[in-house]
């Protein structure tokens, strides 16, 4: 690794906290920047600030170590790794405000010779964008190959939420440069702890990589929502549709779900939409189909209620995916929320048990969270959402015979 001994990571989220602790376990000094001051004083005690399993180990050791610090101001580090939001505007847009602002509070701390590493998942560009702020607030330094110069580069994450402390080690990493000597600086610095092998190209590339690999797992699970909107209309049971049509050797259909969410899947498609969008005409649709998938589970709760004056609702699942906390983008929140919307008379009970508490939005419609057994006591109408591994054990006598909307394929 070439004299990188200190490294401070911008956004202490579900990515950059993994990323901070890992580092540090290395053995190098690493200051992990938040903007909450209580994210950073959890780090600081060496608590994890949601659910990952086994970060709280790494995190706890490098606490303890003396390796891995927490705050609300930027340091001077050999290297930075900026892994904060990149959420989409009105129109779909990418907001890049918060890396012009890491940028904004990089740019004071450099001296020359820094590598500047954007993670957060970006549209094609994003990457010398941040360059050129950094470099427009810092004239006084250059951007070159040569080791007074300032590097840049963009390395996208793509691990999986509940095996984001393996997959950070054990999956390919690509990295782009600005320039070659850029890619090649990041690339040693992920060396210390990456086991994949990591493939170098130009940052553009690699941005578009990111959003390639998320639109294309977009597109399919659109294939798998759309279709189980067709074989409800002609009377087919979709999971016993695609168990079978995944018989043939070069077939491989996911499962639908009730949408998607995350803030991978559900956002980064519209980034290529925004970037060419008279050309993105498939990936656009994809998203329309899984953005619309809500809409269709919310009728189904709305048919099976009309036999009710006033209907107890209880929804499994609160989270964007199964046995993980995340709410980010989640099509179950959604639909509860417009179900409490649009239901006036309805009292829902949400059970989830990897989330503690539920979002205001949902407290000041009278949501409650509950737990499984009192739910399923109460409900006349069971909606599950979220396939956690709770659920996974309950059974079709558990139901009781109640209307059940299953957009999980649990009780198939």
């Amino acid at each position: 690794m070439e004299n990188i001994t200190t490294v401070a990571v911008i956004g202490l989220g579900y990515i950059g906290l993994p990323t901070a602790a890992i580092l540090a376990s290395k053995g190098i000094d690493v200051v992990g920047v938040d903007v909450r001051q209580s994210t950073v004083d959890a780090v600081n005690r060496g608590e994890v600030p949601f659910v990952e399993p086994d970060l709280g180990t790494y995190l706890a050791g490098a606490v303890t170590q003396g390796n891995l610090t927490a705050s609300t101001k930027t340091p001077a580090a050999d290297a930075y790794i900026v892994a904060v939001p990149t959420p989409f505007k009105e129109g779909h847009a990418a907001d890049l405000s918060y890396i012009e602002a890491a940028a904004d509070a990089i740019a004071p701390q450099l001296v020359g010779g820094e590598l500047v590493i954007l993670e957060s998942t970006s549209p094609p560009g994003a990457t010398q964008h941040m360059a050129d702020r950094i470099l427009a607030l810092r004239p006084d330094l250059r951007h070159t190959d040569d080791d007074g110069g300032l590097f840049f580069a963009h390395c996208p994450e793509r691990v999986l939420p509940g095996r984001v402390m393996i997959e950070l080690v054990t999956n390919d990493r690509i990295v782009g440069g600005v320039t070659p000597r850029a890619a090649e600086r990041a690339k040693s610095l992920y060396e210390t702890f990456c086991q994949g092998e990591i493939l170098l190209t130009d940052a553009k590339t690699a941005e578009m990589a990111k959003l390639v690999e998320n639109s294309f797992r977009d597109v399919n699970i659109a294939f798998a929502n759309e279709l189980s909107i067709i074989a409800d209309k002609v009377g087919v049971n979709v999971w016993e549709l695609i168990e079978l049509a995944n018989h043939h050797p070069r077939v491989n259909i996911l499962q639908p779900g009730p949408g998607v969410g995350g803030h991978c899947i559900a956002v980064d498609p519209w980034f290529i939409v925004d970037a060419a969008p008279e050309e993105a005409r498939l990936i656009r649709t994809a998203r329309e189909v899984n953005d619309s998938k809500p809409e269709v589970v919310v009728a189904k709760v709305v048919e099976a209620a009309k036999g009710f004056s006033r209907p107890l609702i209880a929804a499994l699942g609160l989270a964007f995916k199964a046995d993980i906390d995340d709410i980010r983008e989640s099509p179950a929140l959604e639909i509860v929320e417009t179900i409490a919307s649009e239901i006036v008379s309805a009292e829902i009970l949400v059970v989830d048990p990897h989330v503690t508490r539920i979002p205001e939005s949902l407290a000041e419609k009278g949501v409650r969270l509950t737990p499984l057994s009192i739910a399923l006591e109460r409900a006349d109408i069971v909606l599950l959402l979220v396939d956690h591994a709770e659920f996974k054990t309950l059974s079709r006598e558990d139901l009781r015979g109640r209307p059940t909307i299953d957009t999980r394929g649990i009780f198939r």
